[in-house]
């Protein structure tokens, strides 16, 4: 009984796990665009308050990686 338990999990977890809709260059992709936020927010926060970089560039990295990168991570399919 308890060896079908623990037969029945493992073959839940690998039914689970094969549907997962994500791959390796989704992840990638993906961390490409966290990567991308976050380096727009340190640009953000080490200019001053009226500098090119916090004004302009910026929020330009920001717009690409919430509006191109990411939405790409999500919906690229192989």
């Amino acid at each position: 009984m308890n060896n079908r338990k623990k037969n029945t999990n493992s073959n839940l977890q690998q039914s689970l796990f094969n549907k997962w809709p994500y791959g390796k260059k989704n992840y990638i992709i993906f961390s490409l665009g966290l990567a991308i936020l976050i380096i727009s927010y340190i640009l953000m926060a080490s200019g001053s308050v009226n500098s090119f970089q916090s004004l302009v560039i910026s929020p330009i990295l920001l717009i690409l990686g919430y509006l191109v990168v990411i939405p790409v991570a999500l919906f690229y399919k192989e």
